[in-house]
């Protein structure tokens, strides 16, 4: 391959890897911070005050330390919407 076509080829690769991590992090990030009530592959539970969070996790979940039930954790999460149903928005009353 030619020297010009590789540095045309890094640099598209490079501009493609630099949107991907645009797209990625374009969500906006929450924390949640407390003791584990109870860890499965699929989920982490943690109690914050009076409340039970459950939090997703799958594979791609970073782990840091030993998730354990008592272990004090923080998780940082994102909202990702499973559904969406969407109706037609209500006509407003004619005025008289």
């Amino acid at each position: 391959m030619k020297p010009l076509i590789k540095i045309a080829v890094l640099a598209g690769a490079l501009q493609l890897a630099t949107l991907a991590g645009v797209c990625a992090d374009a969500t906006k990030t929450y924390q949640v911070t407390g003791p584990v009530l109870e860890v499965t592959d699929k989920m982490i539970v943690v109690q914050k005050g009076n409340d039970r969070w459950e939090i997703a996790r799958d594979q791609n979940t970073k782990v840091e330390g030993d998730l354990k039930v008592g272990s004090k954790v923080t998780i940082q999460y994102r909202m990702t919407a499973v559904s969406v149903e969407a109706k037609a928005a209500k006509k407003k009353a004619a005025t008289q």
